[in-house]
């Protein structure tokens, strides 16, 4: 995207009311972990338990970085006909515009029904996207141990999101980058200005 290119697509988009532009993307978890670096005495090696088990879920989240507000809920596939539900009630609590990638299910019949504006990326441009450093936090306080069932990490996941959601400083720190807070204060018709 070039420089402006985000004021110019929200100025099109006619997405104008700051407070309600969210940025969306999906984290799909397994019980797959991934292996991380840990701390052990000098000479020791240190062990992680690893599940091999194919089971996933994937946590729906939208970031309002300038704000630090979040919605999200979790859905057992990445469809459309998944996601669609997930999105329309988000519209009746306040969240007008969605930021998301081109995934095949942000897109198609199902958002028939969905009222609020959603907004494509560029493809392939996740660091566009400030729900990625929420889902690196999420991922460091997560991955590197076994949980047993999709369930127990599902439950760890969702105390991280609940604790971030009541830390609407610490979302800002993570998800309000300047630039983004630069173009949506440029939107002439925006009731909010973001510091």
């Amino acid at each position: 995207m070039e420089k402006g290119g985000l004021s110019a697509r929200l100025a099109e988009s006619g997405a104008t009311d700051a407070a309600g532009l969210y940025w969306g993307d999906a984290l799909r978890t397994g019980l797959m972990g991934q292996v991380c670096r840990g701390w052990a005495p000098c000479g020791v090696k240190g062990v992680q338990g690893v599940a091999y088990q194919r089971v996933w879920t994937s946590l729906n989240l939208a970031v309002n970085g300038l704000s630090g507000h979040m919605r999200w809920a979790w859905s057992a596939t990445m469809k459309g006909a998944s996601l669609a539900p997930i999105v329309k009630p988000w519209g009746e609590e306040g969240v007008s515009s969605v930021v998301w990638d081109r995934a095949r299910g942000h897109r198609g019949t199902a958002y028939a029904e969905v009222t609020g504006q959603r907004i494509e990326q560029p493809a392939y441009s996740p660091e566009l996207n400030p729900v990625e450093r929420v889902f690196e936090y999420l991922r460091s306080k997560v991955e590197g141990r076994g949980y047993g069932t999709l369930e127990a990490k599902q439950g760890v996941i969702q105390a991280e999101l609940e604790k971030l959601a009541a830390a609407p400083e610490r979302v800002k720190s993570l998800a309000g980058w300047d630039w983004l807070r630069e173009s949506v204060n440029s939107l002439s018709s925006s009731n909010t200005v973001f510091q």
